[in-house]
């Protein structure tokens, strides 16, 4: 016999299993940004990859070319928010990386602006991360990262650095700008890896 009638615990919710820990469904796609919103021209955005080899350099044309995916993943920001089966195109780090040897096992990725904020390779490589031009059907929009951002849907959103630019391969792991200011190295969001 139960000592608490059904009125008091109301009723249960079947959680979605895709939802990690601590999160909130959301239906829209918020906006925090760390910063002005740069406005970036779509013709004079390249992207680059630095390693102890020397740079090399995309426009959006030559990156394209390499081939664009469409992407249905998840996101998760550490702000408690998910937002399921969202749809992006892009194109894979892979493909970026295809050319390049590096002994290196982080990244540094930097953004117009100053953002930055360190990945582990093994976290972009292996169909882990896209440069993303589009998202739910449209190109991203300034305050969303537009001309392009960085997406690595396995990681809290931060890691997905908006207006991405570049990256830069490093020898051990180092914080990025959210990272210096408490945020976990790594942030996965079913370990609940928020804050360091």
């Amino acid at each position: 016999m139960s000592f608490i009638t059904r009125g008091f615990s109301g009723r249960r919710r079947e959680r979605d299993p895709r939802l990690p820990p601590g999160q909130t469904l959301v239906g829209d796609w918020p906006v925090l940004s760390a910063g002005p919103t740069p406005r970036i021209a779509d013709d004079g955005w390249e992207f680059a990859i630095g390693t102890e080899n020397g740079v090399h350099r995309w426009s959006r044309t030559e990156l394209e070319a390499l081939g664009v995916e469409d992407i249905t993943v998840d996101i998760h920001c550490v702000t408690h928010w998910t937002k399921l089966d969202m749809a992006w195109r892009g194109v894979s780090l892979d493909r970026l990386f295809a050319g390049i040897e590096t002994s290196h096992r982080f990244a540094m990725v930097h953004s117009f602006g100053g953002y930055t904020t360190n990945v582990a390779l093994d976290d972009l490589l292996g169909g882990k991360s896209w440069i993303a031009f589009e998202a739910d059907g449209a190109p991203l929009t300034p305050e969303h990262g537009g001309p392009a951002r960085l997406l690595v849907p396995h990681l809290y959103f931060w890691k997905s650095a908006k207006w991405v630019q570049g990256l830069i391969t490093m020898p051990a792991d180092k914080p990025g700008f959210w990272e210096q200011n408490g945020y976990h190295l790594h942030g996965d969001p079913w370990r609940e890896e928020r804050y360091g």
